[in-house]
């Protein structure tokens, strides 16, 4: 009896020192993760100096409009709608919340990059900016339910440009800048009522401040040489977005899914807050200028339907999205347009495919990932176009806006929780857009994207036995 006691003791004593050291592993790898996000933090802190888009299309609308894809969809061309991971947050629809595994936690977080390139077939001017992109949560509530939180952008918009302005015996330069954009704070569930049958909803609180201002010479003011009009609004409402997914099990390892989205019309009432400076070397004062309540800014509604196929290795995607701008309201004080001419609607298609030799072969190379996408869009605003070959003021020739073309790539780099066996992800992605517009005289715009994405999957809802 003493024998086997003592073997008994011992045996505890083995698996109390495995359990210790498993758990002192687990919270290494939890100070690494932290001090990745503290180090990509930093990163994005110093690129603040520039921070956002510089693209004259910003000028109109609530500025250039972001894509709800993460991390690794969005080297797929953004699709979003039908896929459907359980290691992988998709705010693009909230039915996928309800595939994360009932054991996980996901943590995504992405900084972004770009070079963009404007040209008017004349001339050329290059911009460089940086972005730190979103910060998302995913984890399991109950069976078959999960919960995704995060932080996501919406619009951005960053302008600084100027005209040539000749009237009569008059001739000087118009400049218009502008910045400022808006942002989401979301949560959402997902829920599986039906084996392959999943609903979800997101709720948001949408917020943000636009500013844009125009600078023009003071003509008839004294010795007033500059004189600058600037009109600010901002946005702070609540933006559902509803999504379902249907799964058909084509085979063990095999499967399709349907996903479909619907997002409401957001009709938002706020103040416009205008501001005429006129200054000199020696002075400034404000003209008197009254500020515009109840003004009406409406988000359009959206709808979305996407497909996906996934294998063991593969997974292919397409998407496409309509976004009924056209009849949105938006107030004709701040860019001198009409219902009519302002807005167009949306529509959007993107398609992607992933790639991997054996997600869960020992060899690295085996395990990384290989992506691309391709993306289209007409734009949801018209810019005013102007005709500089005229040589007056009133050289207005019409409204148009751009089509805009889009091609992705990246890599998916895993690396292993050893403990768990939890696989999270470093994702690369490079991606070039183009902005054609549909006009002569419009500014072309080119822009080259790197983005870096972490995805974290942790083990935390194990509950630990000692034997």
């Amino acid at each position: 009896m003493q024998y086997l006691h003592e073997r008994t003791t011992l045996r505890i004593k083995k698996h109390k020192s495995f359990f210790f050291f498993r758990n002192n592993r687990m919270n290494k790898q939890k100070r690494f993760f932290i001090s990745l996000i503290v180090l990509f933090t930093l990163i994005s802190s110093g690129f603040a100096q520039q921070v956002g888009v510089n693209s004259p299309y910003g000028r109109y609308g609530y500025g250039l409009l972001s894509k709800p894809s993460l991390g690794a969809t969005e080297s797929m061309g953004g699709v979003s709608y039908g896929i459907r991971r359980g290691s992988n947050i998709n705010p693009g629809n909230p039915a996928s919340y309800s595939a994360a595994d009932s054991l996980n936690f996901t943590m995504e977080m992405g900084v972004s990059g770009q070079f963009s390139q404007l040209s008017d077939n004349v001339n050329k001017q290059d911009f460089k900016n940086a972005n730190f992109d979103y910060l998302a949560f995913q984890f399991p509530l109950v069976k078959n339910m999960g919960v995704s939180l995060g932080i996501l952008p919406y619009s951005k918009v960053g302008y600084d440009f100027g005209r040539n302005i000749i009237k009569e015996e008059i001739s000087y330069i118009e400049t218009f800048s502008g910045s400022g954009g808006l942002s989401q704070i979301y949560g959402g569930v997902g829920y599986a009522p039906y084996k392959y049958v999943s609903l979800g909803a997101n709720v948001s609180y949408l917020f943000g401040s636009i500013n844009h201002s125009r600078e023009l010479p003071a003509v008839g003011q004294g010795d007033a040489f500059s004189r600058v009009v600037s009109n600010s609004f901002s946005i702070k409402n609540v933006k559902f977005d509803f999504g379902a997914q249907f799964t058909y099990p084509v085979s063990i390892d095999k499967s399709m899914t349907l996903g479909v989205v619907f997002s409401p019309k957001i009709n938002n009432k706020t103040t416009i807050t205008p501001s005429d400076l006129v200054y000199s070397q020696n002075s400034s004062s404000f003209l008197p200028i009254d500020t515009l309540h109840n003004q009406s800014f409406d988000l359009p509604e959206t709808f979305g339907l996407g497909l996906s196929y996934s294998t063991r290795n593969l997974l292919v995607g397409i998407d496409g999205a309509l976004q009924r701008w056209s009849s949105a309201s938006y107030p004709d004080y701040l860019d001198n347009m009409t219902s009519d001419t302002r807005f167009n609607d949306k529509f959007s298609v993107n398609m992607g495919i992933e790639y991997v030799a054996d997600p869960v072969h020992r060899n690295f190379f085996k395990r990384l990932r290989f992506r691309g996408g391709l993306s289209y869009s007409n734009s949801y605003i018209n810019t005013k176009v102007y005709d500089p070959s005229i040589s007056n003021v009133v050289n207005h020739i019409g409204n148009a806006g751009y089509k805009e073309y889009g091609v992705n790539v990246g890599f998916g780099f895993p690396f292993r929780d050893m403990i768990s066996q939890r696989i999270s992800m470093v994702n690369l992605g490079f991606g070039y857009s183009r902005m054609q517009p549909e006009m002569d005289y419009m500014i072309k715009e080119d822009m080259f994207k790197i983005s870096l994405n972490i995805n974290i999957n942790e083990f935390w809802f194990m509950k630990r036995r000692f034997d």
